[in-house]
């Protein structure tokens, strides 16, 4: 792309027109250059552009596995999704981190070598925050996390650090592991400065915070798979066909999965003023009748009717009724 002209360059080019000094049909013969592509020797490119968008539908893969598991943990709306994958040296990747922040160091067993995911401060504070009551608010002032929030956010890198399995499933059979956290960029030295890396930059957005996940992956790390990954972009690009078997594995994993089921007493509507005077020992009454069926909501939608009542010394619902199919009801 060619230079831009300030403002004042352009005023100068025009005053330049006017007044004559330059020749308006001497410009428009003026030959037009070839265009010509820099190429740094020092830092080839080390991986196709096959093979970038084969790390850009792995890493959407992660960043769906990611929203799941962010929404379930922090009990959140959350969004992510890649905003860039490029190709830089590990010293530029490194100095563009700041000091502090949040990385962990991982390995992808059978390849060898280390990797890096980094958090962004502003990520890093809204989880701690959301995780310990609050609404997920970041922080104005980057600082050196507490022990209690290195524990906690350890924990959750741990679990993030798993999800590379399964984004990288159909490409080849990657088993991760969490080997340490470090908050001091300098101290991560995995390979040497002038290698060249892929980083791939997710977006995160967690209620109205937002922040930034940097996954640094060496390229000697991946020399391995490389054909792998050119294959995987060949075959993504073709019309897929679910198999049985691939029907059967998602069906024994949806089967598996925790969902939220609530039994509905009833609502009703006070005054504040009455709010206000609210005691010990005062009676609400419900919009619910005790003869009414309780609805059962699992997520959003009613699936049942139930009678209440006791098992043991544990409240409990009776199954009376169950909402067909096409009968739900928005909760």
């Amino acid at each position: 792309m060619g230079d831009v002209l300030s403002q004042a360059e352009i005023d100068a080019l025009l005053n330049a027109l006017s007044d004559g000094q330059v020749d308006v049909e001497e410009m428009k013969t003026t030959k037009t250059q070839k265009r010509i592509r820099v190429y740094d020797f020092k830092r080839p490119n080390k991986f196709s552009k096959d093979q970038i968008h084969s790390l850009h539908n792995i890493h959407e893969n992660f960043c769906r596995g990611l929203t799941t598991f962010f929404s379930g943990n922090l009990h959140s709306v959350v969004e992510s999704s890649v905003i860039s994958i490029e190709q830089i040296t590990y010293d530029e990747f490194i100095r563009s981190l700041p000091n502090p922040t949040c990385l962990a160091l991982y390995s992808l067993s059978p390849l060898e070598g280390t990797l890096l995911l980094e958090l962004s401060p502003s990520l890093t504070f809204a989880v701690v925050d959301r995780l310990l009551g609050g609404q997920g608010e970041g922080t104005e002032k980057n600082r050196d996390l507490t022990e209690i929030e290195k524990t906690i956010i350890e924990n959750r890198l741990v679990q993030m650090i798993n999800i590379t399995e399964e984004a990288w499933a159909e490409v080849y059979e990657l088993k991760p592991q969490f080997l340490s956290m470090e908050s001091n960029p300098q101290f991560t030295q995995i390979v040497a400065p002038n290698e060249m890396v892929v980083l791939i930059t997710l977006e995160v957005k967690i209620g109205e915070a937002i922040g930034m996940i940097n996954i640094c992956m060496p390229y000697l790390v991946l020399e391995p798979i490389l054909d792998k990954l050119s294959t995987f972009f060949l075959f993504s690009t073709e019309a897929k066909v679910t198999s049985p078997e691939q029907v059967q594995a998602i069906r024994k994993k949806i089967e598996w999965a925790k969902v939220d089921m609530v039994a509905f007493l009833g609502h009703s509507e006070i005054l504040v003023r009455d709010l206000l005077e609210l005691a010990k020992g005062d009676v609400i009454p419900l919009n619910q009748s005790v003869k009414d069926p309780l609805p059962i909501y699992v997520g959003d939608f009613m699936k049942f009717k139930s009678l209440p009542g006791l098992n043991g010394e544990h409240l409990a619902v009776q199954i009376t009724e169950i909402i067909e199919e096409g009968g739900e009801q928005d909760g």
